[in-house]
């Protein structure tokens, strides 16, 4: 269904027929209203309201619109939103909605909903009580959004859930515990266990599975198992009609638009459904209208393929001395004051070829804005005193703190890292400052309320007052939700890029700013950088929560990515814990790609500077059950087995082979050990390693670079192969590269089985590891170590 907003039935006709066109001709706007791909758009079963600048940069030069005739578009008289509405409950489980402006059309895919109705029932049998609440994954642990209504001596809500499985907790007037009703159960994470809720169906079969299977000039052909009813191919945000495209016994055929030319990187996408469920998404990266087939083509701009570094400027490298100036007061430890690393070492560490030897294409480095000169003492217990080493208490927002160093040795360090191919991705503060922030005191109503009723202090709430709560006394939460405020805030983040060249922002507290802040942030990025200078700023955010609620930051407006803390901590259980299974990170991985896509540009951390080093538990050095803080401060955490090191080196396989970005924190190349902050910040280490040390640190670089030369790697598909509580193997393809990765967590050798796919099949395979492979009738046979990994390529 067409709908023209403007009364020109001529450029109504004009964009119909070109819709319908030859694939000879697209035509695409020298002035693009879309900047980067869109991920499908999940339409709820009732109404979906679209905030249109998130995806389009001049929202009221829309025209007119098509849409599938069982939904029902309206945009608001202000072009700043629109609203779409089922006709009929039974719309198409994929669609398309294509935008016209200017005679030009941008497509977004339109998905349906999986949320199911599920209502929860709690039966507290003999016991009486006046409240019961839910707090969980399904409503981001905020209690206050978890009321249960009684009924018949029992208690209920109604909850709309994806299909998948849900921790939670209940509180029985007011008491948080497990649910006692209820035998399933799960590690928190944090030493105890959360009561588990599976909603639908997890395992849904005959699902389209589509990959990449051959290419030749301006052709490329998606390979198709199972079924699929509906076809979805778009090249940039351009939906492309059957002109382009034909489905047959070979797979989808589609014809490269002759304009992809012109455009030196642009994109392929695919989707199918079928009466059982949407496919995976097929991505095909192309270098001026062609399959991309060399990763010697990609550059540090192919967001996909960045492989990032995370490191405190504090704690990396001291370059310069001169700047050397901790706090003095004897209040203050050692561990967190200051220890001399600033941006010089940084340099230094770039010049040597550190990072270039370790495969490294993206710098993260924590926040340089000045912070305050004094030590300051926390508001809860035991109230120890901190300096601002970390950066994250400015006082500030456009000024390098002089013990970190100069602009010009700022400058210094971009010019270097870009000229070895780096970019520098800069930690950036929206959510508070410091009191010592001289604005405040002639505006001391930009902060948010740090009093609430019943005498209580608005600190460190994070859920329940999740955009206004303090971090602590003496850093106030910035409003905002006011204008004034979130113009010069983000005036100030957009002075980095500008000033100093910047690749992007690492964003702290993301779920703790209003959104509206972030579109405004992006929408002054895209006009003042992205657009005049024609190049790319990534933007990943820190949110703490659910995956729907991480999710809601993301897309085109808002921010590119957050770090996928969920996926980790699964994976530190998987690979750290005995008794854990393959199946369980398995299924958080499949989750990860249900919400972020199978190419996501999430960012799979080996840990931060929040959590205690993996080894430290891999290793046996912390108890996953005790105060891992609290131990940092009371004994040395070293590397108690050595075991660690392996399992450690597992990890990080694991982040390199799959999807996303993979980020190491300083250190974690090499398995520096530490418990809680401020422990897991330890002065880097350059010299002296131990052999372990020194071997894990060759692992690493060998990850790195492999991924960095295969395009598997980096924009291929994803299948699992087998997987067990102790044996994981999955598959990375992409036309005709294969990479299978194999996992063993069980303390013996293994020897595992597994077929090689019927494309692959006359190929012959090596090893990376040292493993022992044969190969007989199709099937690749492994001897593989105990807690180790092994990787195969064709």
């Amino acid at each position: 269904m067409k709908i023209n907003f403007y009364p020109s039935l001529l450029m109504g006709l004009a964009t119909l027929l070109w819709s319908c066109g030859s694939n000879d001709d697209i035509k695409v706007s020298t002035e693009p209203q879309m900047l980067k791909l869109t991920a499908p758009v999940i339409l709820n079963t009732d109404s979906t309201v679209i905030e249109l600048a998130d995806y389009l940069r001049n929202p009221g030069q829309i025209d007119s619109l098509e849409i599938d005739p069982s939904l029902q578009a309206t945009i608001s008289t202000d072009s700043t939103q629109m609203v779409i509405r089922p006709v009929d409950r039974d719309f198409p489980r994929l669609s398309i909605l294509t935008l016209w402006s200017k005679g030009y059309s941008y497509s977004l895919v339109l998905e349906k909903t999986t949320k199911v109705h599920f209502r929860f029932t709690f039966d507290p049998k003999e016991k009486k009580h006046k409240r019961v609440q839910i707090s969980g994954q399904m409503n981001d642990w905020n209690p206050a959004a978890g009321y249960l209504f009684r009924k018949d001596n029992k208690w209920y809500i109604d909850l709309h859930l994806f299909p998948g499985k849900y921790q939670y907790k209940i509180l029985l007037d007011g008491k948080m515990v497990c649910d006692p009703t209820n035998p399933d159960s799960v590690y928190n994470n944090n030493g105890g266990y959360n009561s588990l809720l599976i909603v639908g169906n997890l395992n849904p079969s005959g699902l389209p599975v589509l990959y990449t299977k051959e290419s030749s000039g301006r052709k490329a052909i998606i390979g198709l198992n199972n079924k699929a009813d509906s076809v979805f191919v778009l090249w940039q945000n351009h939906f492309l009609d059957h002109t382009f495209w034909k489905k047959d016994s070979a797979g989808i055929t589609i014809d490269i638009p002759k304009k992809a030319k012109e455009f030196g990187r642009s994109f392929l996408r695919v989707w199918a459904y079928n009466k059982t469920g949407i496919s995976n998404e097929a991505l095909i990266p192309l270098q001026n209208g062609k399959v991309l087939t060399n990763a010697s083509k990609l550059t540090r701009s192919d967001e996909e393929a960045m492989i990032m570094y995370f490191l405190m400027v504090d704690r990396f490298k001291n370059g310069n001395r001169d700047n050397d100036h901790p706090v003095k007061d004897p209040d203050i430890d050692p561990k967190v004051n200051y220890m001399g690393g600033d941006l010089a070492g940084i340099t230094r560490a770039i010049e040597d070829g550190y990072f270039t030897n370790l495969g490294i294409n993206t710098l993260w480095i924590s926040p340089i804005m000045q912070n305050p000169l004094v030590g300051y003492a926390e508001y809860p217990a035991p109230h120890r005193k901190f300096t601002g080493y970390h950066g994250y208490w400015p006082i500030t927002l456009t000024t390098i703190d002089t013990r970190f160093g100069t602009p010009f040795e700022f400058h210094r360090l971009v010019d270097e890292a870009h000229g070895k191919g780096i970019n520098v991705v800069l930690d950036f503060v929206a959510h508070h400052v410091h009191q010592e922030y001289a604005v405040l005191k002639a505006h001391p109503d930009w902060i948010t309320p740090v009093d609430l009723p019943g005498n209580r202090k608005n600190i460190r709430l994070f859920d329940e007052q999740r955009l206004t709560t303090w971090f602590d006394i003496f850093l106030p939460t910035f409003d905002l939700s006011k204008p004034q405020v979130a113009q010069m805030v983000s005036d100030s983040a957009l002075f980095w890029i500008k000033e100093y060249n910047l690749d992007g922002f690492r964003h702290d507290a993301a779920k703790h700013v209003p959104e509206s802040f972030w579109r405004m942030l992006t929408r002054k990025l895209n006009n003042q950088v992205v657009i005049p200078q024609e190049r790319s700023i990534y933007q990943i955010g820190e949110t703490f929560g659910s995956r729907e609620l991480i999710g809601s930051y993301i897309n085109p407006g808002m921010l590119d990515a957050q770090f996928e803390f969920n996926l980790y901590w699964d994976a530190k259980n998987t690979f750290a814990m005995d008794n854990t299974s393959f199946r369980d990170l398995n299924y958080s991985l499949q989750q990860s790609f249900s919400y972020y896509g199978e190419h996501n540009l999430m960012g799979n951390i080996t840990g931060n500077q929040d959590m205690s080093r993996f080894i430290s538990y891999a290793s046996g050095a912390l108890s996953f059950n005790e105060d891992a803080t609290e131990a940092g401060w009371k004994r040395d955490i070293e590397v108690k087995d050595t075991i660690g090191y392996r399992k450690l080196a597992s990890l990080i396989a694991f982040n390199m082979t799959i999807p996303g970005i993979p980020v190491i924190y300083y250190g974690d190349e090499f398995g520096m050990p530490g418990a809680g902050d401020p422990d897991n910040r330890r002065m880097m280490k350059f010299d002296g390693l131990n052999k372990n040390q020194e071997y894990l640190k060759s692992i690493t670089a060998k990850l790195a670079n492999l991924r960095n030369q295969n395009l598997a790697l980096t924009y291929g598909d994803f299948t699992t192969i087998k997987v067990s509580d102790k044996i994981f193997i999955y598959m990375r393809s992409y036309f005709d590269k294969a990479v299978f990765i194999i996992f063993n967590k069980d303390k013996t050798r293994r020897n595992v089985e597994f077929n090689i796919p019927e494309r692959f099949i006359k190929d012959t395979f090596k090893v990376y590891f040292g493993n022992i492979m044969n190969i007989e009738n199709g099937e690749i046979n492994l001897s593989i170590q105990g807690n180790s990994f092994e990787i195969i390529t064709n």
